[in-house]
């Protein structure tokens, strides 16, 4: 509702960097830290952000061609964002596959990683985004 009210601007630009923020607190996960404490939070938070960004994501593809061709834009955007699912179920093989000490560290980096991507997202949103939605 908020989205169709503002436009898809303001949830693009806020839903990620709410992203970033979870998987910055994601990096706090460790072998001893407590699943209520360390990892929920962080679910929660990067759930949040998706859940902010997702809906306005999909309106502002949608907005941005004629009638004639929501249907290919909308096959497009649910194409784009499986194949983004498929390449992050595939990376996160390799940061799992890590053993020991060193696994902590590669999720660190790796949440760091999803956290800048994140933020350029949210920069992009800004960036690009028309600041009044279409009439």
């Amino acid at each position: 509702a908020f989205a169709a009210k503002t436009g898809p601007r303001w949830p693009l630009i806020i839903g990620p960097l709410v992203v970033a923020l979870g998987f910055l607190l994601a990096m706090r996960i460790g072998a001893a830290q407590s699943y209520w404490r360390d990892v929920l939070p962080a679910m929660i938070v990067i759930a949040l952000g998706m859940a902010g960004a997702v809906a306005p994501l999909t309106t502002a593809v949608l907005m941005s061609v004629d009638e004639h061709h929501v249907g290919a834009a909308s096959g497009l955007n649910s194409a784009v964002a499986r194949t983004g699912g498929l390449v992050t179920t595939a990376l996160i093989g390799g940061v799992l596959a890590t053993m020991g000490s060193s696994l902590p560290t590669a999720f660190g980096i790796a949440s760091v990683c999803a956290a800048v991507l994140c933020i350029g997202a949210s920069f992009s949103a800004f960036l690009l985004i028309a600041r009044d939605p279409k009439p």
